[in-house]
């Protein structure tokens, strides 16, 4: 039985979306947690057609469009997908520490530009409440292209969206985040297409071993393995595997990290030297 707590977020949601049903309301829509969590709830609010638009850009894997185009329109959206190559882009590829405010500059741009040609005013995306504690300059784009965050404005967090999709049989309820690739690099190190391909490729080979949260952060020549705590030992009993498929990928020195899985741990030094980039 849901809380009451959980159930009045789920009401406020709900409430949320209803003020913007005359606008037309448009999801960012990527298939995972948080904008599965707005696009049902949107759906169930509104009396219109609710419109999700896919990015499928270079830095996610493919796979992931197909994945959100299913789930939106079983959900009962609309669905339009924009295709975008950040690697067109030069300044993207030389990874500065603002790259995410560049990428979704570029990307909410030519968003919120179809959602208006097809109608529809009142743009969304997955922000939630515990991205203010993190690293996000690319937040700055939301005020300044006037993108609603539900989730951040109602004080969301991860956890309750999770609790809210799990109550509204949303099978995205456990799915673990996978934000873009450039992640994986420091800042500073070219993106470079081949490489972000074999650390995703790598990613998704631990994924099969059953491992849940996983990243392949890459310091030439270096590869660090983040994953959960509890799962290093899957990690040693599959240490030879491992270590086969991942220099078959190219890479040269394998380690484990100790500490295990940080969402944003390649933002440790700008978080500590940028403070006021938490505030937004």
């Amino acid at each position: 039985m849901p809380s009451l707590e959980l159930l009045r977020k789920y009401d406020a949601l709900r409430a949320y979306f209803s003020d913007f049903d005359a606008d037309g309301i448009c999801i960012a829509f990527s298939g995972g947690v948080d904008s599965s969590l707005l696009l049902k709830i949107a759906v169930q609010a509104s009396s219109r057609p609710v419109l999700a638009v896919i990015l499928e850009t270079q830095l996610h894997p493919h796979s992931d469009t197909e994945a959100a185009k299913r789930l939106a329109e079983t959900i009962g959206a609309n669905c339009e997908v924009i295709q975008i190559d950040e690697f067109q882009e030069p300044k993207l590829l030389q990874n500065p520490v603002d790259r995410c405010y560049l990428c979704k500059h570029l990307l909410f741009s030519q968003l919120k530009a179809l959602a208006q040609r097809k109608g529809y005013q009142a743009v969304f995306d997955g922000t939630n409440k515990d991205d203010e504690n993190q690293y996000r300059p690319g937040m700055r784009v939301l005020k300044e292209l006037e993108i609603k965050s539900p989730l951040l404005a109602l004080g969301i967090t991860k956890q309750e969206v999770r609790a809210l999709s799990k109550m509204l049989n949303l099978p995205t309820a456990s799915l673990p985040s996978t934000p873009c690739l450039a992640t994986r690099l420091p800042y500073g190190a070219l993106l470079d297409r081949d490489l972000l391909m074999r650390i995703h490729d790598g990613e998704d080979y631990l994924r099969r071993l059953g491992l849940y949260n996983v990243r392949l952060r890459f310091h030439d020549p270096l590869v660090r393995i983040e994953t959960d705590c509890d799962s290093f030992s899957a990690l040693i009993e599959h240490r030879d595997a491992i270590i086969r498929k991942l220099k078959q990928l190219g890479f040269v020195y394998i380690t484990l990290d100790l500490e295990g899985f940080r969402s944003g741990s390649m933002d440790i030094q700008i978080q500590d030297a940028q403070p006021v980039s938490k505030s937004r």
